[in-house]
């Protein structure tokens, strides 16, 4: 079970600006509230644990704006947080109870849909599974997912450009914004909410803020493009021998696919053994076991499922004839194709049912995938014995999860601060020297912070560095996350 420490009493200073805020926001807008904050001051993954001096929850950019305006006049710091859903500790507080936690779930407004423009406007508290079935009433498609759907918000995927299993085509959630609306360290409101496809007004704004994990700025709204919903979808279930024939795979179903494939992602033997573990009623898609397997995707809104099942069955026999795969099954229906999925999307809670475990969220050229993991895997394995090094996730974009599972009998809680902080080290400096990143898609939050100085090129730390410094001088939006500022002397 879980200890929260009880919150300090509040400062004379700290009183005053409750009081402002409380008269800002009102009660829905503003708490004090240990049981409703209770909830929000823990990461996803259980790892981080904060405490917070208000929760706060605005209703309008226009509260929003207020209400850094009187944090920058108390000079509180706010830690901006979306579904909580992140993976790297970005959107929980530290531990001494001076910052406000600031969520958006309250702005949640879809303010505006057209689909002759192929776009949506949206607020930053939207839920991802709730745009995605706006879109598909009006009969379009939002073209990115990820298995937090249900909770993940839009400020949140914007603020860490979150990925998902549709990159390979469309790309992270940066390609997908056309407009942006967010509050500065200073309360002012940068307004880029309208799309245009040709702006050479000096720097791109919004693009510095996407991805930057609320330490410049608090986006309140976005502008989204839109795609046709799909008429056609095939999935296929594809075992095979090794990771570097998943590789070829990859190509030879691009050739036979072309745009219309959208997802490739690589399973090897012991996380689909987990899953099977883990959810007693799946089923494995085929029936011999195989080293590595591969979940293939393509959707299309100009040619129908029977059209694309026909490319696909092509592209499989070729690859079956050249000796790349061993076996293949193309889903019969929807159905069968969620259930594909569903053994995939499984894969993290599985392996986190079997022990302690270091996971990593990293990428390298995808050329280079195949040899890194046949690389890395038995180098992580030699240097830590017991532990269990799998990779799994999105080969089509060089991103995999690589996962390194404790010794048995490791100590839940003890093992990760102890061996495990040396495995990840371990496991980030292989990527480094193998040209990749060690946040692929997930954000650095406070997670990696130490580690990004660490390995991070010094030219490109010292520019973010002062990019931060200039954008928010007294380091009050979500101060400890991503970069490392020392306090002013």
């Amino acid at each position: 079970m879980m200890h929260h420490a009880a919150p300090s009493a509040p400062s004379p200073t700290s009183e005053a600006f409750l009081s402002e805020a409380a008269a800002l926001l009102g009660p829905r807008g503003l708490t004090t509230d240990p049981d409703r904050m209770d909830a929000w001051l823990t990461d996803w993954r259980g790892r981080y644990i904060g405490r917070a001096l208000a929760l706060a929850s605005p209703a309008t950019t226009a509260e929003v704006a207020a209400l850094v305006r009187l944090c920058a006049a108390h000079g509180v710091p706010i830690v901006p947080q979306g579904g909580n859903s992140g993976m790297a500790g970005g959107a929980t507080p530290d531990a001494s109870g001076t910052a406000l936690l600031l969520a958006l779930r309250r702005m949640d407004a879809i303010r505006a849909l057209d689909t002759e423009a192929g776009q949506v406007l949206c607020e930053a508290g939207v839920i991802l599974q709730h745009l995605h079935e706006a879109a598909e009433a009006a009969g379009m498609r939002f073209p990115l997912t990820l298995g937090g759907k249900g909770s993940a918000t839009i400020g949140g995927l914007v603020s860490t450009n979150a990925g998902g299993t549709q990159v390979l085509r469309h790309g992270t959630m940066r390609a997908q914004v056309l407009g942006l609306e967010a509050v500065l360290a200073n309360g002012d409101v940068l307004d880029t909410l309208t799309p245009l496809k040709k702006d050479n007004r000096g720097f791109d704004l919004k693009q510095l803020l996407i991805g930057s994990e609320g330490t410049l700025g608090i986006v309140t709204a976005a502008t989204l493009r839109l795609l046709p919903a799909p008429i056609g979808r095939a999935t296929a279930w594809v075992g095979l021998g090794g990771i570097v024939e998943a590789r070829a795979l990859l190509r030879q179903m691009e050739r036979a696919l072309g745009d219309a494939l959208e997802g490739f992602e690589v399973v090897p033997a012991h996380c689909l053994d987990s899953v099977l573990a883990h959810l007693p009623a799946a089923r494995a898609p085929v029936a011999e076991r195989h080293d590595w397997n591969a979940l293939i995707e393509c959707v299309s809104a100009t040619r129908d499922s029977g059209a694309l099942r026909e490319a696909m069955e092509a592209g499989l026999a070729a690859a079956l004839e050249d000796g790349l795969i061993a076996d293949a099954v193309i889903a019969a229906n929807d159905t069968q194709a969620e259930d594909f999925w569903t053994l995939r999307d499984s894969i993290s809670a599985a392996e986190r049912a079997i022990g302690p475990a270091m996971q990593h969220d990293i990428s390298v050229p995808v050329e280079k995938m195949p040899e890194f993991i046949l690389a890395a895997s038995p180098a992580i394995e030699s240097a830590f014995p017991g532990t269990r090094a799998v990779a799994f996730g999105h080969l089509g974009d060089g991103n995999v999860h690589f996962h390194v599972l404790a010794p048995q009998g490791a100590e839940r809680g003890v093992w990760e601060e102890a061996d495990g902080k040396a495995v990840s080290a371990a496991v980030h400096d292989l990527v480094s020297q193998w040209g990749g990143s060690i946040s692929a898609e997930h954000g650095i939050g406070q997670m990696k912070v130490d580690e990004l100085a660490r390995l991070h090129d010094p030219s490109a730390l010292a520019l973010m560095q002062r990019i931060k410094t200039a954008l928010d001088p007294d380091n009050l939006l979500n101060p400890g996350k991503l970069l490392r500022i020392e306090p002013h002397s």
